[in-house]
């Protein structure tokens, strides 16, 4: 207990003055900033200086020791796991992505918040407290405790769980990695994909070298730099805009005016003017879509003839180029040509309405509508929760507490520090989206702000926002703004004016929560794969040092093919991330609640459970997403396929208590494994 008390104390003291070390380090930049350090350069010492940190810590806390590489020894107080597990839990979908999604949704992107912070409730009540109790190394090893045959084996079920673990954490992960890109190409200036490999190292430094424990004491720091990099802008620019610092008072007394000013733009003749041009694009491109093929085949033919008639009148090398990029773009086939211009259509038809009340729950021309998106809402919250609860890189978190009563005190201090982030996210969509209605809208498009032309020459391919001057009248209307809400958080600091050096306190703090939970999604896939897969079943006489290297080895492997997929931009961040979430939830959520609180569930329930909840979920999401041949007439119940895990769910839970009743009962054991997971600690 004294040993336990004084690593605490020592853990205490460290984590103060590594907070008063950054403190001077931001004054000293902010001094620099004021003598004329070129931007660039202070984007790179924040950049260099928080990796170099990071490799720092992974280098100290370096292990070929497998408690230490698996479970960091099972020492880290419970306050502390509370801090590292936050940091793995705000990921980039928390940091750069949330405020934008309730900037561009509103009321409707609350089911993230409700969502993820419920899911927590259910994570200290039905599992963590049992998974520490297990004492296992990862959660494809607890399933196949629990659910293992008399003579203690339970392959079938640990395959199928590495492989719903390994499906989950890399979907997971690559939206991870593609923030890293983002916010390396927005920091540094190099391409989206260099960035993207350059972050690649910051991830493995950590946990290649140290493995949980280099993990868990990076985490630490990381948050710390998370939590002050979100909270400084937003309470500054809460003191900007209703002369309050603190963001959720502020959030009340900016709301009503927002309301106001969104009332003006739905009614502005302007505004409308533009949404009416937006209508008639919508309109001619679906009017190629109906002619089709004849449509494709005229307009290739006139774009190859607008070619041929430059050059022939010697045109300038820049028009014939342009010409030349129109005609390699324009769809190869007839099929290409009505995705994409259906996509269009669409795209055209959404910047035609009239801006949503951002307060309003469930906004919609129709009470079918509103019905449809309150199910969407209800659907998403669920999934989000069941999905948190089953988490496989936040699960194995459980392991690394002294006792089970650590565990418990740890997923209090998880929702806490999860908490001081996420009451303050409503409020800063609200705050920026108040300052660009106000102080954007009306701007003459010749004194646009500099952050503008910035951010969109970050990702010239995909520009992260874009203002069309649509009815030439010289002015910025809002319906001539397209923003990707994936830039919001990141560019706050230069819509209100801060100076350069909360904009790269901001980029630090995005870039930690990336790596944070780009490193613990890293180690549990390569640790099932490790641990689970090649000790457990192919080299069970392996030696400690062997099983490690294996360990670092693959997750080497895992990176960079995660990496490459990042850097193919399948998805938007906050849709990868929901992905990940039903496929959790359908998956694992039923095994692992069942396992704890139903003796009769066995080894064939298990692996029927997990094997149909995960088909449920992916065949669902690949019929009814676009992105991948689907089509969204065929939505269940009109339910988005984000939220397939409520199709998913049901459907494991429904099939491990079928096939577990209709086959033989676990032995003595499995039953004495229950009851030992759910005895006192």
């Amino acid at each position: 207990m004294n040993r336990q008390f004084n690593f605490t104390r020592k853990l205490t003291r460290f984590y103060f003055w590594f907070t008063v070390s950054f403190g001077a380090f931001l004054v000293s930049l902010a001094l620099l900033e004021q003598e004329g350090m070129p931007r660039l350069w202070l984007g790179y010492v924040f950049m260099g200086a928080t990796i170099f940190l990071y490799a720092t810590i992974g280098l100290i806390s370096r292990t070929s020791k497998v408690a230490e590489y698996y479970v960091a020894g099972r020492r880290v107080p419970g306050f502390f796991n509370g801090m590292a597990t936050a940091a793995d839990w705000i990921s980039a979908a928390s940091f750069i992505s949330l405020a934008g999604g309730l900037y561009l949704h509103g009321f409707d992107a609350l089911a993230y918040i409700l969502g993820w912070t419920g899911g927590y409730v259910l994570v200290a009540l039905l599992i963590a407290p049992f998974l520490r109790r297990s004492a296992q190394y990862t959660i494809p090893d607890f399933l196949a405790v629990r659910y293992g045959d008399a003579n203690g084996r339970g392959t079938p079920v640990r395959i199928v769980a590495v492989l719903a673990t390994v499906a989950v954490s890399f979907t997971y992960v690559v939206a991870q990695i593609y923030a890293v890109g983002l916010i390396a190409s927005r920091f540094t200036g190099v391409d989206f994909s260099v960035g993207i490999f350059l972050g690649l190292a910051s991830i493995l430094v950590c946990s290649f070298l140290g493995g949980m424990r280099g993990i868990t004491w990076t985490q630490v720091a990381q948050y710390i730099i998370i939590v002050i990099a979100f909270l400084a802008p937003t309470m500054w620019l809460s003191s900007k805009l209703a002369g309050n610092p603190v963001p959720q008072l502020a959030y009340g007394s900016v709301m009503p005016q927002l309301t106001e000013r969104e009332a003006q733009l739905r009614t502005d003749p302007k505004e409308e003017q533009v949404r009416a041009l937006y209508r008639e694009r919508a309109g001619a491109y679906r009017a190629q879509v109906a002619a089709l093929p004849g449509s494709w085949e005229e307009g290739r033919r006139r774009v190859q003839r607008h070619l041929d008639e430059l050059k022939l009148r010697d045109a300038s090398l820049a028009e014939i180029r342009a010409a030349q990029r129109q005609l390699m773009n324009y769809p190869r086939s007839a099929d290409e040509a009505r995705r994409a211009w259906s996509a269009q259509a669409e795209s055209n038809f959404a910047r035609s309405l009239p801006p949503k009340p951002h307060a309003q729950p469930f906004p919609g021309a129709t009470a079918q509508e509103s019905d449809g998106k309150r199910n969407n809402f209800l659907a998403l919250i669920l999934c989000l929760m069941l999905g948190t609860a089953a988490l496989p890189h936040i699960l194995m978190r459980s392991y690394t507490t002294p006792s089970v009563q650590e565990t418990r005190n740890s997923v209090f201090w998880t929702l806490f520090f999860v908490l001081l982030i996420y009451l303050a996210v409503p409020a800063l969509a609200v705050l920026v989206k108040y300052d660009l209605y106000t102080n954007l809208v009306g701007t003459s498009f010749d004194h646009l702000p500099g952050w503008v032309t910035y951010w969109a020459n970050v990702d010239r391919t995909n520009p992260l926002i874009s203002i069309s001057d649509i009815n030439l009248d010289g002015v910025v209307q809002l319906a001539e703004i397209a923003m990707d809400g994936d830039m919001l958080v990141l560019a706050t600091p230069e819509i209100a004016g801060l100076p350069y050096v909360i904009s790269g306190l901001v980029a630090a703090g995005g870039l930690a929560a990336a790596l944070s939970t780009a490193d613990g999604l890293l180690l549990a896939i390569s640790n099932a794969l490790s641990h689970d897969v090649y000790y457990k079943m192919l080299d069970p006489h392996a030696s400690t040092q062997k099983r490690v290297t294996i360990s670092k080895l693959l997750l080497l492997a895992v990176a960079f093919i995660a990496a490459y997929a990042a850097s193919q931009k399948p998805a938007d961040i906050l849709s990868l991330v929901g992905a990940a979430f039903s496929l959790a939830a359908s998956t694992l959520f039923p095994a692992l609640v069942l396992g704890v609180f139903w003796q009769r569930a066995n080894q064939a329930g298990a692996v029927a459970g997990m094997a149909g909840g995960f088909g449920v979920c992916v065949f669902y999401m690949l019929s009814t997403m676009p992105q991948v041949g689907g089509s969204a007439a065929n939505q269940w119940f009109g339910i988005a396929p984000i939220s397939a895990g409520v199709f998913g769910v049901p459907a494991g839970m429904a099939l491990l208590a079928i096939v577990s009743l209709l086959t033989a009962p676990p032995g003595r054991a499995g039953r004495g494994i229950v009851d030992h997971l759910r005895s006192p600690d």
